[in-house]
């Protein structure tokens, strides 16, 4: 009889941990599904306006080149 009970407890606890970990699993496929999405569309729009992306990679590398050699 007590076997039993310590087995019900067993499983249920391992019940609850899967349907955590598939839940911790599924929220975490939609974020690299959401992440994915966004790369595709930065990729979409640089290749879609290289002039344009190329102007803000020069100004994004000249404020850290000036932050790197600015006296403080």
């Amino acid at each position: 009889m007590e076997i039993n009970k310590t087995s019900d407890s067993v499983d249920k606890t391992a019940s609850a941990a899967s349907y955590q970990i598939t839940e911790v699993l599924g929220e975490k496929g939609a974020q690299l599904r959401n992440a994915e999405q966004q790369l595709l569309n930065n990729y979409r729009y640089i290749y879609g306006n290289p002039i344009a992306s190329l102007g803000m990679a020069l100004v994004a590398a000249g404020f850290l080149l000036n932050r790197l050699l600015s006296d403080r």
